[in-house]
């Protein structure tokens, strides 16, 4: 198949519909009279001259009856007969325009339409995607079905011809729960994470008992979140253990999720499953408990430079709650209260804000740079400040209308305080 095929049948069907509205636009003129000697309708003027005798014999009556005068019904009288000779106008028949005339309609209305599709807009990203259709068309086809593992080489000499492809085709198979799996896995082969989340969560909603998408579906999310468990992936994984419980992957992403939200004893708990689950089954597992053990010490150190860090309870003022949105973002750090790069910070979503307060702990843990962590800055005796801020962009860096409180300065020793968000940024 060629690219004339489809370009070629988008003109043809063009110029068609084009010409049709040119016949439709010089169509009264084909029906037009094509002489001044074709009688004229006269049906109008033959109501006119009954309305009129009809009146003049009411006139009469009234004459006859002495309703009205003589002065008065000539007067009436007269009047009628001046409606009715107004009436009676002869109608012109309407002029048959020549051929020439005809002609230049017909081929006028394509052309301007032509010029019209073509001026509106740039289409040169529509005629790729034909191009891309008649190219590789079959080949996007055959790996979303599964009928190929790897396109041939010709095929990808345009990667994006067979990008777009891919993706023309899962959207005219919307509810292929299977085309949306594979399409994501293009994406994740390009490194394109969020294009993968979205293709995997439409596969997710398409089928939500399918074990394999949804497991994938929770790393996926889990990784791009940077080992945090939001509500949807939390969401994902529970699902899945409620159906089985033995799930090995599930319970992985749990104790991960968990010891990175800072509930250290839930995911020792899930380590301990996970553990006593591999362990009962038969053969030499050594090495995937070595590994379960070394993630459980690793949960105890990440427990102990939390419990030296600093629980922060963030309040938001009840005046300022309308303005929090569902999208907005949570940020709180600790820093010099000279300045600076923060020594421990989070970013978190809004939700995390239950009833317009939440409490968060900051400490090593929560370093954005390994040489700058909470427990240097007490060791040097830095004085430091906890600030918390709502974005509504989620950009680290304040903007006018976020949500913000005045800084809170804590001493080296202190492990709680309480900031207030209070103030919109102006």
């Amino acid at each position: 198949m060629t690219i004339f095929s489809t370009v070629g049948l988008f003109i043809a069907l063009s110029l068609l519909v084009a010409l049709l509205l040119g016949i439709i636009t010089i169509k009264p003129w084909l029906k037009a009279p094509r002489s001044h000697s074709k009688p004229v309708d006269n049906q109008l003027l033959d109501i006119n001259v009954a309305v009129f005798r009809e009146r003049l014999a009411e006139l009469k009556t009234d004459k006859d009856s002495g309703i009205i005068d003589d002065h008065h019904y000539q007067n009436q009288k007269l009047e009628l007969e001046r409606q009715l000779l107004d009436a009676q106008r002869e109608v012109s028949p309407m002029v048959t325009p020549g051929i020439k005339s005809r002609l230049i309609i017909m081929v006028w209305v394509p052309v301007l339409t032509a010029m019209a599709y073509l001026m509106v807009g740039d289409r040169t990203p529509v005629f790729e995607l034909w191009a891309a259709e008649d190219k590789v068309g079959q080949v996007a086809d055959d790996l979303l079905t599964g009928r190929i593992d790897q396109p041939p080489a010709w095929a990808i000499e345009d990667g994006n011809q067979l990008i777009s492809a891919m993706q023309t085709n899962v959207y005219r198979h919307a509810s292929d729960y299977n085309r949306w799996m594979r399409l994501s896995e293009l994406f994740l082969s390009l490194e394109a994470t969020d294009s993968a989340l979205e293709a995997l969560s439409r596969a997710y909603r398409l089928s939500p008992d399918n074990e394999e998408i949804a497991t994938t579906y929770a790393q996926i999310s889990f990784f791009a979140n940077k080992g945090q468990l939001d509500a949807n992936s939390r969401r994902v994984l529970e699902n899945i253990l409620a159906t089985n419980p033995e799930h090995e992957g599930a319970q992985m992403l749990m104790a991960m999720g968990e010891a990175r939200a800072s509930n250290f004893d839930q995911a020792q708990g899930w380590i301990k499953r996970l553990r006593d689950s591999i362990a009962a089954k038969p053969g030499d597992h050594t090495q995937a408990l070595s590994s379960l053990d070394e993630l459980s010490a690793n949960v105890v150190m990440q427990q102990q430079q939390a419990s030296e860090g600093v629980e922060v309870t963030v309040k938001i003022n009840a005046s300022l709650l309308p303005l929090v949105k569902a999208d907005d973002t949570l940020f709180v750090a600790i820093r010099d209260v000279k300045g600076g790069p923060p020594f421990a910070a989070k970013r978190l979503p809004i939700s995390n804000i239950k009833q317009g307060e939440a409490v968060i702990s900051l400490s090593d843990l929560d370093a954005m740079m390994p040489e700058r962590t909470l427990g240097s800055a007490r060791s040097d005796k830095v004085q430091l400040a906890v600030i918390a801020r709502i974005s509504h962009s989620g950009n680290a860096t304040a903007e006018s209308g976020d949500l913000s409180g005045n800084p809170v300065v804590i001493s080296a020793e202190q492990n709680q305080v309480n900031v207030e968000i209070n103030q919109q940024v102006p």
